[in-house]
């Protein structure tokens, strides 16, 4: 993996991107057709290497909180490495090396009346732009998923976490080296210049995907500005309802991971969705568990009525994406009434119910338009690593190509192949 190095001050952001971006086209030719063995040793040598690199990582992001003093408490737990988050990063690149290559897959096959053979093919999609603030390992998960398979990424992390995506990328750099593949399949931005935002999303024709992983302003400037095809991870406004039928054990466990396990994630809770059959003897206990861990709370009238100490939540609160030890909290009349405030105020991500109702489960799961729906599960399993994914390279709240986390498979296309015997057409 090469770093983008600016050797030439003079010069600008596009010739950088572009620079970068015809290199990476070309180990992307190389890496589609690399075979299994050489990917998955590049990946072991490079979780290798992460685990040798872990003081200069550790140094790196001390220096990167240290330069940044005014972050919120969810805004610097997502910045910050530990010794253990360093580890799991080495394994998730073992656990994607030990997954099936998607690429050459056939997805399907079929023969028609006139004795053609088709076959549909997973490739990769090419060169993949990642954009992405504050977390420096989703540096190590989108090397290791693009590398697998078969893309070329350039990683443009935010400007509070450039050492450390720097540290990540030279660690990371000897598993290429090690298995012989193209270190140009994977790049990083040479700074934090906006600019150089500018020139990826303007390069049409260079780069087949951006991926922009981070909050409401980045992603809303990328798919404004965007010339090139977004896959954008966008709010996680998470929600829990806990149905009339919820096992109230179970519900306060639950809802309590959900909300608390990490606050800054995006699949963390941020609304509270309680039935009023069930409200008036649960939601006090809710409220304790949650209190006595540091949350507050936004609470509307009827959630007020029966906790009256709870803060009363304003218009915007419950379009907001806290990312903070901050809940929404809202009574509803049944499935219908939950369904109907999610679709008003969510961002199409995850949901959960908690029930032991089956009818009433199906019915939420069938009625949300999320990417993803839980029954009696915390919303911090929508986590591409919890799917099975190895790792992912972000949460896919859109329509078209992806939903839900992106994984591998997510990560590919396809072509068709057509085997014929001599037809012509008439």
């Amino acid at each position: 993996m090469n770093a983008i190095t600016d050797t030439t001050p003079a010069l600008d952001a596009i010739v950088l991107l572009e620079t970068a971006a015809r290199a990476a086209r070309a180990a992307a030719a190389e890496l589609a057709r690399a075979p299994r063995p050489a990917k998955d040793r590049a990946l072991r040598e490079a979780a290798a290497a992460l685990r040798r690199a872990t003081p200069a990582i550790l140094a790196a992001n001390a220096a990167d909180v240290l330069g940044a003093p005014d972050l919120s408490p969810a805004f610097k737990d997502r910045l910050t490495l530990t010794p253990s988050r360093i580890e799991a990063m080495a394994k998730g690149l073992e656990e994607v090396a030990e997954l099936p290559d998607p690429v050459g897959r056939t997805l399907a096959e079929w023969t028609r009346p006139n004795g053609l053979r088709i076959r549909r093919i997973a490739q990769p999609l090419g060169v993949i732009g990642m954009i992405f603030e504050s977390r420096p390992n989703v540096a190590a998960d989108a090397a290791a998923l693009c590398l697998k398979s078969g893309n070329a990424v350039i990683l443009r992390g935010g400007r509070e976490s450039l050492r450390s995506v720097a540290a990540i990328h030279a660690a990371m750099a000897a598993g290429l080296r090690e298995a012989g593949l193209p270190e140009a399949a994977v790049q990083v931005a040479p700074n934090a210049d906006r600019a150089f935002v500018g020139a990826m999303l303007g390069a049409a024709g260079l780069i087949d995907l951006i991926i922009p992983r981070g909050g409401k302003g980045l992603v809303t400037r990328v798919m404004e500005e965007a010339r090139v095809p977004v896959l954008a991870h966008a709010e996680g406004l998470c929600h829990t309802y806990v149905h009339a039928a919820a096992e109230p054990e179970m519900a306060r466990r639950v809802l309590t991971n959900a909300k608390m396990r990490r606050t800054g994630v995006c699949g963390a809770t941020e609304t509270l969705l309680i039935d009023a059959a069930i409200a008036p003897s649960l939601l006090p206990l809710l409220v304790a568990d949650l209190k006595a861990l540091g949350c507050d709370f936004r609470a509307d009238d009827r959630a007020r009525a029966i906790c009256p100490a709870l803060p009363a939540a304003s218009a915007g609160d419950f379009g907001t994406e806290w990312l903070d030890a901050i809940l929404n909290v809202a009574v509803v009349d049944g499935v219908a009434a939950a369904i109907a405030h999610i679709r008003r105020h969510g961002s199409e991500h995850t949901e959960a119910i908690i029930t032991e109702d089956a009818a009433a489960a199906e019915e939420f799961l069938a009625g949300i338009a999320s990417a993803v729906g839980l029954w009696n599960a915390s919303t911090q399993f929508c986590d591409g690593g919890e799917f099975g994914f190895g790792a992912e390279i972000g949460i896919a709240t859109g329509r078209l190509h992806a939903r839900g986390p992106v994984g591998l498979e997510q990560l590919c296309t396809y072509r068709y192949h057509i085997l014929g015997t001599g037809q012509v057409r008439p």
